[in-house]
């Protein structure tokens, strides 16, 4: 019988000797061949401590995963009647999807948020709100997500008071939300408040639903918007762990029995393409989660218990010959699967260039039952189980994120590395490697980097009315102010920043204002008024993105055009990269900062949830000769032709302004007649994009495959 010697020997000999281990973006060498000797740790059996294998004994093979699609736009009324839809087509649950002026504590009516209103998710700005958004869907069977951080308290005492009148106890709603606030800090940032009152915001509800909704998730952990950002697999579950001891501490601190809350306490991760990588993920993080609450102290086997939702990455998603994003998500829904998620979201074949149609989220969906009910892969609790490589890189993975959790710990915590910077500064050297890597062709997407058509068919999008639903939300705002009991609002108003100076629990307070019909933007101003609000400029990593390109002949025509023009200009070429409205989604802006950067600009990173009077000024003082505006969320119509206009106000009309991000095709001749002078969209080459910057500065630049002899 031949050993693996021998296999050693026949398969050198096949390829001639070149190298088969494959390196991660982790750090991790995988073997092109596994056997049991690199198994060393039993995986036990689904149901059983550590949960390596499941954390239910049946797993699907008693009850299949929820579907459960994350969605909301527009208004209530269009976001309801989109869920009926959908439950009436078989999904099993609602995952709310919130627009950011909601995320960030405004109602409707601010001047901040005009080009956010409904744009990225539903906007609710009072009880009303909320009742028209679940109006037929009974909340006492009906179990609801809800993705929400930087306003959680109004958002959770909406949803309660909607309950109570529509009938529904509070200890009968179900569901989960998401509440992860180390998270936004790091990577998301629809933060309202500095850390340390958001920490307290937490424990409150920590305390209060434990107390008065035993069915309620009181947090979703959430590593998925790190790999969004760019976090390797192992970044994204150590951080995820870390912040879930950070979160559990703080309970315990607050006085809480730590068996009391730690079992309403669920998970959220990405599933991107990396498919052994993903499905090992979510085995290792069960293995992670049992042993760190063994540590804290937890006795109930519940509380280490770590039950996760999955969603399939939305940056894996490429604006490029978007039905290869069908195939996309259909391979990381079964990774998911494989790996044991407790309830799924797959992402919509548009979403990378926006909100989803009734036909892209029927795919989307349609995906998951045809994995539940045509496959048979539900009939076998942890197929892969004993897989000798799965069980490898479970161990693997393991051994690396408690490393960096072994780091955290020993300086203080992840709420001091949050605040020391260091994870995010982490991730974002990790996405500007792999956006190099991608550029270079070393990391293949089909239809954008290789495989890529000549001509691109548009595909029909999705578009929200932003000033029709912005001119709504105040009506009803106003209606809403015109009909309550101005004294009783106000009285617990004033309750509620009492409480905020440490008397009570903010989420009972607001409960309570949210009764009188107080808004969302005044629920958020009464803690405002004693917290403050948190703010944050970028900081982008330097030398990642040039250190990758070294020797490259591409990358040395741009950096001979940008020494060109500093020459000319006797100075380097001067960029703002501006991120308007209220979107905190940065992975792209820091990427570009970071690679200009690294090609020899003079890069200015404008801060976070600027106006466009604001990026207007900030251009100004730099004196800089070109704006790149960064849009993730569907104000780009509104905020950068805004921009424009103000800068051409100023006299200077010679600043050139360009565009990035999830931007609709459809879209680009509209902001050129706004004078919007480059679109750069999903899928973009890094390098290209600067050597168009430079054209639009004056210089001669090569095109792509051309020598300047």
């Amino acid at each position: 019988m031949a050993d693996i010697n021998d296999w050693q020997a026949l398969a050198t000999k096949e390829v001639k000797g070149r190298d088969l281990n494959w390196q991660t973006p982790e750090g991790i060498t995988v073997k092109p061949l596994y056997t049991a000797d690199d198994v060393s740790v039993d995986p036990g059996l689904p149901g059983f401590a550590p949960f390596t294998r499941g954390v239910r004994a049946s797993m699907y093979a008693g009850r299949p995963w929820t579907i459960r699609q994350y969605a909301g736009f527009s208004t209530a009324e269009e976001s309801n009647a989109f869920y009926r839809r959908n439950l009436a087509a078989g999904q099993k649950g609602l995952s709310v999807a919130f627009d950011l002026a909601t995320h960030r504590g405004y109602d409707s009516d601010h001047p901040r948020v005009v080009g956010d209103v409904g744009k990225a998710g539903v906007a609710i700005d009072s009880v009303e709100d909320m009742k028209i958004l679940f109006d037929g869907i009974p909340l006492d069977q009906m179990s609801v997500s809800m993705t929400m951080n930087g306003a959680v308290i109004p958002i959770l005492a909406f949803f309660i008071v909607a309950g109570e009148e529509q009938g529904v106890d509070r200890k009968l709603l179900d569901g989960t939300i998401q509440n992860d606030i180390l998270k936004e800090f790091m990577v998301r940032n629809t933060y309202i408040y500095p850390p340390e009152p958001s920490m307290r915001i937490i424990s409150d509800i920590f305390g209060y639903t434990s107390r008065e909704m035993p069915k309620f998730n009181s947090i979703s952990i959430s590593g998925y918007h790190m790999q969004e950002a760019g976090a390797t697999q192992v970044q994204e579950l150590a951080f995820t762990i870390a912040d879930g001891m950070e979160y559990v501490k703080y309970g315990v601190a607050s006085g809480l029995d730590i068996d009391k809350f730690a079992g309403r306490l669920s998970f959220f991760f990405a599933i991107g393409m990396n498919f052994f990588m993903e499905v090992a993920k979510l085995r290792a993080a069960r293995v992670l989660w049992h042993r760190v609450m063994t540590k804290l102290g937890a006795k109930d086997e519940r509380s280490k218990m770590l039950r996760t939702h999955c969603q399939t990455s939305g940056v894996s998603l490429q604006e490029q010959d978007p039905y290869n994003n069908v195939i996309r998500t259909t391979i990381e829904a079964m990774a998911a699967m494989l790996g044991g998620t407790q309830s799924l979201h797959t992402n919509a074949l548009d979403e990378a260039i926006a909100l989803p149609t009734d036909f892209s989220a029927r795919i989307a969906r349609n995906t998951q039952i045809i994995i539940q009910e045509e496959t048979g892969m539900c009939n076998v609790v942890d197929p892969l189980g004993g897989s000798y490589y799965i069980e490898s890189l479970t161990q693997n993975l393991v051994d690396r994120a408690w490393e960096i959790i072994e780091r955290v710990e020993s300086e203080g915590g992840m709420a001091k590395a949050v605040a020391a910077g260091w994870p995010k500064a982490m991730i974002e050297e990790a996405a500007a490697g792999r956006q190099a890597r991608v550029d270079r062709g070393e990391d293949v997407i089909v239809g954008v980097n290789k495989y890529r058509l000549a001509n691109e068919d548009l595909l029909e999008t999705l578009e929200v009315d932003n000033v029709a639903v912005r001119e709504g939300q105040i009506a009803r705002i106003k209606a809403v102010k015109a009909s309550r009991d101005e004294g009783k609002c106000q009285a617990a108003l004033a309750a509620l920043t009492e409480g905020a100076r440490g008397n009570g629990n903010l989420l009972e307070l607001a409960v309570e204002a949210a009764r009188h019909r107080a808004t969302l933007g005044e629920i958020s101003d009464a803690m405002e008024a004693v917290f403050g609000r948190h703010g944050t400029v970028p900081t982008p990593v330097k030398g990642v993105y040039g250190a990758a390109y070294a020797g490259d002949s591409r990358y040395q025509q741009v950096l001979d055009g940008v020494a060109a023009v500093t020459r000319r200009l006797d100075r380097a070429p001067r960029m703002l990269v501006a991120k308007m409205g209220q979107d905190g989604h940065d992975r792209g802006a820091n990427v570009i900062a970071s690679a200009f950067t690294d090609m020899g600009f003079d890069v200015t990173s404008g801060p976070l949830f600027q106006t466009p009077e604001e990026a207007c000024k900030l251009a100004l003082e730099k004196d800089v000769d070109a704006v790149g505006a960064s849009s993730l969320a569907a104000g780009h119509k509104t905020l950068i032709p805004a921009l424009i206009g103000l800068l051409r106000e100023a006299g200077r009309p010679d600043i050139k302004v360009v565009a990035g991000g999830v931007i609709p095709p459809q879209d680009y001749d509209y902001l050129r007649e706004a004078g919007v002078q480059g679109i750069y969209g999903p899928g973009s080459n890094v390098v290209e994009c600067a050597a168009d910057m430079l054209r639009l500065l004056g210089h001669n630049m090569p095109p792509l495959g051309e020598t300047t002899e």
